[in-house]
């Protein structure tokens, strides 16, 4: 083939080759005001996202604070109208108890009474609450003090003992439960091993000294079962 032939043919390659980097550059530059474009789209979402969750931090620190203040005023409420078992403390036995406890409660009662004509013992127990295993003998006090425990162990168990036969198969747990406890006082009912049920910081009834009294960790209890 001539050169004259040729020259044709190269000038054809050149000029498509012209316009295939002109068309990439132009393609590249696009793809790189788009993604410019995204980066700024990205950023302005994170910056969103940032705020909403700083949003949605304060409002749960507020719905917190809400809640232990209506916590409070309930219980001192139902402490004045004497309502603190109705209220309160017996309807938390039946998850705090599952939870910590590991079995479902089968039947729960609140001023449970019986009288035991042959002995003529008669006796009534704020909360009693029954699963497979255990007995959950519950008395609630306004102002806990140490003469309640000593009350629960001498003289409501063995009275339950006797006014509730039917119950001989079953571990008593005895719990003492009211709105708070002071700190000195927790390592009392532990040594008698006394569980104490109530507020935890005002947010939820729970099990106050359970970990001091078995030595094991609880469950991740928050009131939400």
């Amino acid at each position: 083939m001539s050169t004259k032939a040729l020259t044709p043919r190269v000038d054809r390659l050149e000029a498509v080759l012209a316009e295939f980097i002109q068309s990439t550059t132009r393609s590249l530059n696009q793809l790189s005001f788009e993604m410019k474009e995204f980066k700024d789209e990205m950023k302005e979402f994170k910056d969103e996202m940032k705020e909403f969750k700083q949003e949605m931090l304060v409002f749960k620190e507020e719905t917190i604070k809400d809640r232990r203040n209506m916590n409070k005023q309930w219980g001192e409420l139902a402490n004045k109208m004497g309502t603190l078992i109705e209220d309160l403390i017996s309807p938390a036995v039946r998850p705090v108890m599952t939870a910590y406890f590991g079995e479902p409660i089968e039947s729960i009662a609140i001023h449970f009474r019986r009288f035991d004509k042959k002995t003529k013992l008669r006796g009534e127990f704020d909360c009693v609450a029954v699963s497979a295993s255990y007995v959950f003998l519950v008395e609630v006090r306004s102002t806990p003090r140490k003469e309640y425990i000593r009350e629960l162990i001498d003289e409501k168990i063995p009275e339950f003992k006797v006014l509730f036969p039917e119950f001989s198969h079953l571990k008593i747990i005895p719990v003492l439960g009211s709105l708070r406890f002071d700190e000195k006082f927790i390592p009392v009912a532990t040594a008698d091993n006394v569980f104490l049920m109530g507020f935890r910081e005002w947010e939820y009834m729970d099990l106050i000294n359970y970990e001091e009294l078995t030595g094991k960790p609880g469950p991740n209890y928050k009131g939400d079962i």
